[in-house]
């Protein structure tokens, strides 16, 4: 088993003025004080305050997040700014991040106690990728990625208004600050882009001017008489990646088509962003499709290779479990899925957001004798999803036009308009986000292609023989419902339209929940339940991503052109709760150009056009 666990650092507290790293056998800090120092270094340094004033939108981009200093003096900075820019977004790498309690320990008697309290608040799981953590209302976010430098920042996708080149000396940790890495950060530089750090190092110097970054000297901090500060002018700019571009820069306003999960996640992150949203859907309420289930599951994946899929899921089940927390949405804490292929002790050495049970163990949380180990996802669970899609609307102040059906989608010179069966305009504007199911798939086109409408079935009983304590997944799943009953299902038939309850298929979600719970008979129930219906992309990943524009697709995703001012949500299969708080963040950033808050890599493996462009490649290899 390939775990994505990172490992802590290790912090030796018994000088209390300077916590030290044994493992690099250097301090965190000055012992002149960790925020003085943050403030004269990094955020003056970078000429912050006066630098993200009036600006929509400030990055910083970090080296190494260590205590957590920077971060806070720069948002603290941020507070007391009355001309402060209207988001910061902050993105840090880290190798060796603290365990929660360290971090604690760390920040318990700081200046800054309040904020430090909601980052610990916050910190999540040491597992490897990508973590957004929100505050202020979405207004500031620590993208946090835990994991080597090296690898991290070559899957970036962001442009950074300022560097902090922070870490230990670079004696002590040199892979932090050589020229391979320096090259890696400049590539997230924009013309003016600035950079500080307390080094000055004459090798790191010599690689930063020869990056194009102009090069000073400025007053250092406490004991260092000097500090370096730069400033990125190159002769020659790099063009971007045309498939990296944001696809609706900008855009103040945006229409969203499906008013389900994925409909109202979009309108949630785009209305952090500063977009005003109107979601438009052809029935008479929001999450009255697949959406409209009465209680369904979130939680990540594992897998012996620790793949895309489960990276992706990963970090979109953090993101659920994140999201429902700031909603205050009451949910179903904790979920078990059985392991019927794996012995237990082939599920060691599992990524620190999941534990490996024994039979026994997994039994004694369920409440019933289980015939296979368990994976226990402490944050995930069971939550009314039909609930959670309201609280994203409601948080979001989106406008909705309910029982509109959109039938036409046509391109304008400034953005796009959508048009009903009559061809009478719905609404316009410069950002069109596609976020519904499979009745949206004639607004898709090709795209739709090989896409599958999956029905599903899920059933009701009224009075359980077994209520889980906890839900429970494996070959079905089952999920109380509070009230001494329960929801298990869910039957999966492709192409199969039909609406109505079926008793054969109530039958087969009973005999899954009787084999999950060890019944020795299946229980007995009135036909009662639910139908509807998941589109499933082949590979089982969502549709997250601009489209191609007119021409030949390009070889790689990232240099595709994308049609301006659109972008595709959907997908969702049966994971809508858990991949929606995800998706709505990933929509804002790629119409916007905000951070990505996922690794290149992911990416492109839920980019809309990567069928296409594997059939592409299929093709040239035939000839």
């Amino acid at each position: 088993m390939k775990s994505s666990a990172v490992p802590p650092a290790e912090v030796d507290f018994s000088d209390p003025t300077a916590p030290a790293s044994p493992t690099f056998g250097d301090v965190y800090h000055s012992r002149a004080g960790a925020l003085p120092q943050a403030r004269h270094v990094f955020v003056a340094g970078n000429g912050l305050p006066g630098r993200w004033q009036g600006r929509e939108r400030f990055v910083v981009l970090e080296t190494g997040f260590g205590l957590g200093n920077n971060f806070l003096a720069t948002w603290d900075a941020w507070r007391q700014d009355p001309a402060r820019c209207e988001r910061l977004v902050f993105v840090s790498v880290e190798k060796h991040p603290l365990r929660r309690d360290d971090l604690a320990r760390v920040h318990a008697a700081s200046p800054l106690r309040e904020l430090a309290m909601e980052l610990v608040d916050r910190w999540p799981p040491l597992t490897a990728g990508l973590h957004t953590l929100s505050f202020e209302g979405g207004r500031v976010e620590l993208l946090l990625g835990l994991g080597d430098a090296r690898t991290l920042l070559r899957e970036l996708v962001l442009q950074a208004d300022a560097l902090y080149l922070d870490g230990f000396a670079p004696q002590r940790n040199p892979e932090l600050w050589d020229e391979w890495l320096l090259k890696s950060l400049a590539r997230h530089a924009v013309l003016g882009t600035t950079a500080a750090t307390w080094s000055i190092s004459r090798p790191m110097r010599r690689s930063l001017a020869a990056l194009g970054f102009e090069v000073e000297l400025a007053p250092g901090f406490a004991n260092k008489p000097e500090m370096t500060v730069a400033r990125f002018a190159p002769r020659h700019v790099l063009q971007r990646p045309a498939g990296r571009e944001p696809l609706a820069p900008g855009a103040k306003r945006a229409v969203i088509v499906g008013a389900g999960l994925a409909g109202a996640a979009c309108a949630l992150a785009l209305s952090r962003q500063g977009v005003a949203c109107t979601v438009v859907d052809a029935l008479s309420g929001p999450a009255q499709a697949s959406s409209g289930n009465p209680a369904g599951l979130f939680h990540g994946t594992v897998n012996p290779d620790d793949g895309p899929h489960a990276r992706f899921n990963r970090a979109a089940a953090l993101a659920t479990q994140a999201l429902l927390a700031e909603l205050g949405l009451p949910h179903q804490h904790g979920l078990l899925r059985l392991e019927t292929r794996l012995p237990l002790a082939s599920m060691q050495g599992a990524p620190g957001y999941v534990e490996a049970l024994s039979a026994e163990a997994a039994s004694a949380l369920a409440g019933t004798a289980l015939a296979h180990p368990a994976w226990f996802y402490p944050g995930g669970g069971a939550v009314d999803p039909a609930a959670y899609t309201r609280a994203m609307l409601t948080a979001s102040g989106a406008e909705l036009r309910l029982d509109t059906r959109v039938a036409v989608l046509r391109e304008e010179p400034d953005g796009w308009s959508l048009c009903d069966a009559a061809g009478q305009l719905i609404a316009n504007a410069p950002l069109v986000v596609l976020a519904g199911g499979h009745a949206q798939l004639p607004l898709l086109g090709e795209l739709g292609d090989g896409l599958v409408v999956q029905r599903g079935q899920l059933s009701h009983l009224a009075s359980a023989p077994w209520c889980p304590a906890v839900p429970v997944a494996g070959e079905g799943y089952a999920i109380a419902d509070g009230r001494g009953g329960g929801w298990c299902g869910a039957t999966t038939q492709d192409g199969d339209l039909d609406a109505a309850l079926r008793a054969t298929d109530q039958a087969d979600n009973l005999a899954r929940y009787a084999r999950l719970a060890g019944l020795a008979a299946v229980p007995e129930t009135p036909l009662a339940g639910r139908v509807a219906w998941r589109l499933i992309a082949p590979d089982r990943l969502p549709l997250i991503g601009g489209l191609a524009a007119p021409g030949a697709l390009a070889e790689q995703l990232r240099l595709q052109p994308r049609r301006p001012g659109l972008v595709v949500c959907t997908a969702f299969a049966s994971r809508g709760i858990g991949w929606a708080a995800l998706a709505g963040r990933l929509v804002a950033a790629l119409a916007l150009g905000s951070p990505r808050p996922l690794e290149a890599e992911l990416l492109d493996a839920v980019d809309p056009l990567r069928f296409a462009l594997r059939r592409a490649r299929r093709a040239i290899a035939a000839v």
